[in-house]
């Protein structure tokens, strides 16, 4: 098992100080980091001392280590799950041959791409968040934004190190550009869509990580298959820390529709907004939006980039393991396709249907927070369910963009689309209403903003009334 350098300038488990150049440039590169994170992290909060986790081991026992930190201070790092010997590639055209501790050189400017795309989504998420705490509902749900973006941090560390140790001037000049996009800035916006996309409460950051951060752990679980060791040892243990941010959402989804439903029991119509509680109606646009602008995530539903990806052994499916067929090159894949105003199902190639595989397999997953909501209104004796709107409702990316489509997956017309849209996704007035909701933070430590419960319980043992934040106003 590796250990870790705990007590280094930048802590890692790679033998860093055996490589002066990498140290160098990586050392470099850290005070831009930091200027990065005083300029773009969370706004107002920087002094304060956060109850925070921290890696200090990648065992999966007793990993991380609990206690307060001033965020600027915050020991990232460089971890790598331990290598697996003798490890082959699990999947394409390489399927079986030993993965490479190396680029090879025909994929370097492609492997260069996955790596970048998924490096600039970690900064990002920290920049859409950067406001939140300054309308906290709890010190606890503070706390746990904060551990979120540190860990985003760090994971940003983790694509860093794989381009400065093995891309050269290329890698650390995509290093230095990780810092300069800013999201939803027009001249320099961040690389893919979702993450420009406002995160301006509560309500959206719940689903943020409840959703988009879901499509990262898909996204993380088809490059641990990778070939190239260094990035599936990378991603490997960049899950562990990913688990808490869905944990997050789920948990904080959950406990806005447990005070929903309750104040709908005290107001005889069941308006809840006459309460100043979030309505379920408007929570079901917001899944609507966040859930489909994660599926652009995936990319196209038939993407040659996939194929290739898949067949030079680079991006495979998650838990490639349980699949049959490693290789994929014969099967085919039945997809819905557009075609003279009417969906025409398709069989296509299975190497090009890969994005596909994966956001059903998303899909699947996120449902599984939907069952649990619902067994909570149900349990409330409340009339209503939450459910996932269809993967061709809303899309930007792939074959259904450009169309319209109700969440219920069918083909509309533009002007039925305009007309109704206000139906399904979040309006200009419901993101005024919840904004109204959230308009000052929480600091008292056991209390909670009116729109949501408690917690069940509090973070490593301590009570729900434990002072996670010592916010220093």
């Amino acid at each position: 098992m590796s250990s870790i350098a705990t007590e280094e300038k930048i802590p890692n488990n790679v033998d860093l100080s055996s490589d002066k150049r990498l140290q160098r440039a990586l050392e470099e590169w850290q005070p831009k980091f930091r200027e990065w994170w005083m300029t773009m992290g969370p706004e107002g909060f920087q002094a304060d001392d956060v109850f925070l986790r921290t890696a200090i081991s990648v065992d999966s026992d007793g990993w991380a280590h609990y206690d307060y930190v001033k965020m600027p201070d915050y020991r990232w790092g460089i971890f790598l799950a331990d290598q697996v010997p003798n490890r082959t590639i699990g999947f394409g055209d390489s399927f079986g041959k030993p993965v490479w501790q190396q680029v090879p050189g025909e994929f370097r400017n492609v492997l260069r791409r996955l790596i970048v795309t998924q490096g600039d989504t970690e900064p990002a998420s920290v920049e859409q968040q950067r406001l939140l705490g300054q309308t906290c509902p709890s010190l606890y749900d503070l706390r746990n934004l904060f551990q979120v973006n540190v860990e985003e941090g760090r994971h940003l560390w983790a694509m860093v190190y794989l381009l400065q140790s093995y891309f050269g001037r290329d890698g650390r000049e995509e290093a230095e550009g990780l810092l300069e996009r800013r999201s939803g800035t027009p001249d320099k916006p961040r690389i893919l869509g979702a993450f420009n996309e406002p995160c301006e409460h509560w309500l959206s950051f719940f689903m943020f990580t409840y959703f988009t951060d879901r499509d990262g752990k898909f996204q993380l679980l088809a490059l641990a298959e990778s070939g190239f060791d260094p990035l599936s040892r990378t991603t490997r243990f960049m899950l562990t820390e990913e688990a808490h941010h869905m944990f997050v959402g789920e948990a904080g989804i959950g406990r806005i529709i447990e005070k929903s439903v309750e104040l709908m029991k005290q107001e005889p119509n069941g308006d809840v907004r006459k309460l100043m509680g979030i309505d379920l109606p408007t929570m079901q646009k917001y899944i609507n939006f966040w859930f489909t602008v994660s599926l652009d995530l995936f990319g196209g539903e038939i993407s040659s980039n996939a194929a290739n990806f898949f067949a030079s052994g680079l991006k495979g499916r998650a838990k490639e393991e349980k699949w049959p067929d490693h290789i994929a090159l014969d099967a085919v894949k039945t997809i819905a396709v557009p075609k003279d105003g009417k969906l025409v199902n398709e069989d296509v190639p299975l190497r090009n249907a890969m994005n596909e595989v994966l956001r059903e397999e998303y899909a699947d997953d996120s449902q599984r927070g939907i069952d649990k909501w619902n067994r909570t209104i149900a349990n409330a004796g409340v009339d209503f369910r939450f459910k996932l709107p269809s993967t061709r409702f809303h899309r930007a990316t792939g074959i259904y963009a450009g169309l319209h489509f109700t969440p219920d997956g069918q083909m509309i017309a533009e002007d039925e689309w305009n007309r109704r849209k206000n139906e399904w996704l979040p309006s200009a007035e419901d993101s005024a209403y919840v904004k109204s909701l959230m308009t000052r933070p929480i600091f008292e430590r056991g209390k909670m903003a009116h729109w949501i419960a408690a917690p069940k319980a509090g973070i490593k043992g301590n009570p729900v009334d434990f002072e996670y934040v010592k916010h220093h106003a």
